[in-house]
Parts: C-alpha cells; sequence; structure tokens
C-alpha cells in the first residue's frame, strides 16, 4: 500500500500553524434550524473530526436571497453567529487546528418555498432540474437578473458575512465559486449572458468573483480568506465553455492578493488545467482528489499524486463525513468507514452524521453500504 507521509507534515497556512495538510472540506449536511442557525449536534459533528489539519465548515448563505436549501446554514444575523460560535468553541475545546467557514451564495439554485424571494442570478436561465423545498421536490423558477444595484449589495453581504465568520470564532472563510452557485454562474457561458461588464469575455465573466473576493479581503485581511473553484464541473446545470481560460485567468487575476489558498474541487492532476492553475496561482494549492474507492490506500494514493503535481494540501470530504478519526486511520493504514445511505448525508438527526464509529468503537448499528462512486465533496 501506498503511504503519504506528507500528509502528517505541519504546514502554514496564512497566520495559521497547521497539525498536518490534511483538510476538512465543506460538506452540506442540512443539519441547521430552520432558519440557518447550527444547532448542538453541528457542534459535536464539528468537534469529533477537530483532527484534521484545518475544517472548512460547511456553505453558509451571506444572505436571505442566496439561501439554497431546507436546513443550511447562514451567517447573516446574530443567531447565525452565536449558532456558529458555539460549533468553534467545541472544535478549540476538542483540540481542533482551527476553522474556516465556507460563503456560499446559491443564485438560482433556490426557490421561494425555502426563502420567500424570487432567486437572483447572472442571467434569467433557470434550473434545469427540480429543486428540494421544505415542501417536497418542486419545478425551478425562472430568476430574476441582478441589477448593478443588486451586485454591489451582494458583494458588500460578502464581505459582511466575512466579518460576521470571524465574529463567530472562525479563523477565515472559504468563497465559494464552484458547484454551479451563484459566483461560478457567473463563471459559466450558458448561465451568464450579460451583456454589460460582468458578462462575454472571459475577463468580465471572472469580475464578479473577483469582487467578492477583493471585498471579503479588504474586510477580514487576505490571508484569512481561501477561494473555492471547480473547473470543467456541470454540477447544478453548469456549462462554463473555457475552462482552460476561465480558471487560470482567474487565478492570475487574484494571484497578487495574498489569498490563504485556492482551492480546487475533484483536482486531476493529469488534466491540463491543473498545471495551468498551479503555473497562475503563486500562493497555497489545496485539491480535493477523485477517490476510486473509499479505503485508506486509495486516499494516499490520490493525494500522493496531486501533491506530486504541485498541491500543497489535500482537502477530504466524505472520508471525513464517515470517519471521525480519519487522520488516525490514515496513519496507521486502517479500514475506512464507508459512507452510509445517501439520504442521510442531507436529511435527519444524528443517524449518519454523529454516530459514525472510531476504531476505538464498537461498530455502529447502522448498516454499512457501499461507497456509491466518485461525487463532488
Amino acid at each position: 500500500m501506498t503511504h503519504t507521509p506528507a500528509l502528517f507534515e505541519p504546514a502554514r497556512l496564512g497566520p495559521l500553524a497547521l497539525p498536518n495538510r490534511l483538510l476538512m472540506a465543506p460538506l452540506t449536511r442540512n443539519r441547521a434550524a430552520a432558519d440557518g442557525t447550527p444547532t448542538e449536534l453541528m457542534a459535536a459533528y464539528y468537534a469529533q473530526r477537530a483532527s484534521a489539519g484545518l475544517i472548512i465548515a460547511e456553505a453558509s448563505t451571506p444572505n436571505a436571497v442566496g439561501r439554497t436549501y431546507p436546513n443550511i446554514t447562514a451567517i447573516h444575523t446574530p443567531s447565525h453567529v452565536a449558532g456558529w460560535r458555539r460549533v468553534t468553541d467545541a472544535v478549540r475545546d476538542a483540540g481542533g487546528g482551527g476553522m474556516f467557514l465556507q460563503l456560499q451564495h446559491g443564485g438560482r439554485v433556490g426557490h421561494p418555498a425555502t426563502s420567500g424571494l424570487t432567486p437572483v442570478a447572472p442571467s434569467p436561465v433557470p434550473l434545469p432540474e427540480t429543486i428540494v423545498t421544505p415542501g417536497g421536490r418542486r419545478p425551478a423558477v425562472v430568476p430574476r437578473e441582478m441589477t448593478a444595484a443588486d451586485i454591489r449589495a451582494t458583494v458588500a453581504d460578502f464581505a459582511k458575512a466575512a466579518r460576521n465568520a470571524l465574529d463567530a470564532g472562525f479563523e477565515g472563510v472559504e468563497v465559494h465559486s464552484a458547484n454551479g452557485h451563484l459566483l461560478h454562474q457567473f463563471l459559466a457561458r450558458n448561465t451568464n449572458r450579460r451583456t454589460d461588464g460582468y458578462g462575454g469575455p472571459v475577463e468580465r465573466r471572472i469580475r464578479f468573483t473577483v469582487e467578492v473576493t477583493q471585498a471579503v479581503a479588504a474586510e477580514i485581511g487576505a490571508a484569512r480568506v481561501g477561494l473555492r473553484v471547480s473547473p470543467a464541473s456541470t454540477v447544478n446545470g453548469i456549462e462554463e465553455g473555457g475552462t482552460e481560460e476561465i480558471h487560470p485567468a482567474l487565478a492570475e487575476r487574484l494571484g497578487g492578493l495574498g489569498l490563504a489558498y485556492l482551492h480546487l474541487v475533484s483536482a486531476d492532476p493529469d488534466a491540463p488545467v491543473f498545471a495551468k492553475i498551479r503555473t497562475a496561482w503563486p500562493g497555497t494549492l489545496v485539491a480535493n482528489p477523485v477517490l476510486e474507492e473509499m479505503s485508506s490506500g486509495a486516499v494516499h494514493r490520490a493525494s500522493g499524486r496531486l501533491l506530486d503535481a504541485g498541491a500543497d494540501l489535500i482537502a477530504l470530504g466524505r472520508p471525513f463525513l464517515a470517519n471521525p478519526d480519519l487522520v488516525r486511520r490514515l496513519r496507521l493504514d486502517a479500514p475506512l468507514n464507508q459512507v452510509r445511505d445517501r439520504y442521510l448525508m442531507y436529511v435527519g438527526g444524528a443517524d449518519g452524521y454523529t454516530d459514525y464509529p472510531t476504531l476505538d468503537d464498537q461498530p455502529s448499528r447502522s448498516p454499512i453500504v457501499a461507497f456509491d462512486g466518485p461525487r463532488v465533496a
């Protein structure tokens, strides 16, 4: 079995000293209260995984209209800040290496039945599928095209959310420009049909992500800000058009800002865009691998390839979801818990959430099913 000792070496990330190079990737789990406030159960979940070098907590919306699904977290009210403070305190008490909070605006990935508001997007192009709401799946609605005033207000909301995150005890934030959500919708040709300064050529399509990231960095300091992108992803009906131009241009445009990191989703070290991004990006590169199976060996093999190709840190999603003691298991090349019924990833309470066993525990009472293949973390 291939072992990757570099995963367990300490590293620096902006002002943070990380105990290892294994980051917990942000994973939406839908366990927040109805208003988006994190719960005590969430505090227990994150505290269980405190051995990660850094935890990037799940996507939180910076405003009400950016909400995607029921029971996702938010970070735009005092209640949200207080709820997240319970989480960061719990992780710190458990000896955690630190936490960033991902900031995500859903854009067209939203519904009035969930948020009470018509979704906004770069262009009035609806999501080409149904969407989960409190009343079940419903057809997506046509989003309202954002005005210049909407864009300015949303940029300001991201900056305010970043300040709220620090007030909640996070060391920094990750700006989410991936997986078909609002910022990614501005990057993609099929969802951005604008003819103003935010649409058309690549340099205009990256403008919104650049402005959001710059505003967040100005608010809390660039060394406390990461950016997540998903080159070539088709999640949520995205068709980027010009992937190998968009993402290197974005990396180069933001490269001089001094951000904490750039985070690539489902990173493929053999893809030409990976090398182009690595060349364009002067700072820390976080890579989220695609695994052929859920096993320690697969994690080591995929991580080793990414580190050899120029990644600095490795972000893992589902392995951390199913293995609260993942770092220990990987050190020992121990077997990994498999992800349970996918339904439990996004619905429910402790089952499939805080009851995954550690190596020291008895097997969980819930049945374990086979890993259902590579997906976006």
